[in-house]
């Protein structure tokens, strides 16, 4: 069966529409899995596990792609990490879905634990993958986290002017991404990815979009004052091969979860930063165990 792949509006900046990938047609006898993808992919982040019957079979498997991503847009020209976490819940409101669990890649688990702050009637419990609770502070950049500041900064300027409608996202710019990510792809996956780059970010509302979720990624308030309000179940992963955010960052932070019935920490021995991407298996069985415990 064929994945759906629709948009959903809502009211929030002014009236918005989000891009959801559904893996089949909603079943309400099965938990919902949320997927929300990475800096600058779409919901294709999640081909390896849209492909997992077992997966599939074990939750409705549901891609909210964030503002500046994918096919989601807003009426208003800004937005932050916490509209998209509001978008997302308004999303499954309109779906008619009332409780979820939550996955999210790196950016997108910054916006899984803020869906888990701001409803927590509604989330079930999160698993946030290769990712950081922190501003890009030089607390991370100690405990052996990236440079954000100085990697993202660049493209901030490069795209600080409007271009014109013949304008499209350089090749350097998602070799970077992948390159960083997830240590380079291969040739026809690269391929795959930059011609769906191209097909988002394009003309000037495509570059003021990738800037403006650079800028996110760059400057984004920290969550380690509000971790102990999450009250439900963390299951993070994390890659030992991870460029971007360490695993000694990650051990220090689940530490902050300090009122969630249970959070844990799981190391995946040569895990990339796109951890569902790199591994898959591993990624998916400990996403169906979970979602088994706390439903």
């Amino acid at each position: 069966m064929s994945k759906i792949e629709e948009t959903v509006e809502i009211p929030h900046l002014g009236g918005s529409t989000v891009g959801y990938t559904l893996a089949r047609p909603y079943d309400p006898a099965l938990p919902t899995l949320v997927l929300i993808n990475s800096y600058t992919t779409s919901a294709e982040l999640y081909r390896p596990q849209f492909a997992d019957p077992g997966l599939g079979s074990a939750a409705n498997l549901l891609a909210l792609e964030p503002y500046g991503h994918g096919r989601t847009r807003a009426s208003y020209p800004h937005f932050t990490f916490w509209d998209s976490a509001i978008a997302n819940l308004q999303a499954l409101q309109a779906l008619g879905i009332r409780e979820a669990f939550v996955l999210g890649t790196s950016q997108g688990g910054w916006v899984a634990v803020r869906m888990a702050l701001l409803a927590p009637d509604v989330v079930k419990g999160v698993i946030p993958l290769g990712t950081s609770m922190d501003f890009e502070s030089p607390r991370s950049r100690d405990l052996g986290c990236w440079d954000g500041v100085a990697f993202n900064t660049p493209l901030v300027d490069a795209l600080a002017d409007p271009v014109g409608e013949d304008w499209v996202v350089p090749d350097e710019v998602v070799d970077a991404v992948f390159d960083t990510a997830l240590g380079g792809v291969p040739a026809e996956e690269r391929a795959f990815w930059l011609a769906a780059y191209r097909a988002n970010y394009a003309g000037d509302a495509g570059r003021h979009r990738l800037r403006l979720s650079t800028v996110n990624l760059r400057d984004r308030d920290g969550l380690h004052g509000k971790l102990d309000e999450v009250r439900c179940p963390v299951l993070w992963l994390h890659g030992t091969a991870d460029q971007v955010y360490s695993v000694a960052n990650a051990r220090e932070e689940i530490g902050m979860f300090a009122h969630s019935p249970e959070a844990r920490l799981e190391i995946i021995e040569g895990g990339q930063h796109f951890l569902s991407a790199s591994h898959p298996e591993e990624v998916d069985s400990a996403a169906i165990d979970f979602v088994k415990r706390w439903s």
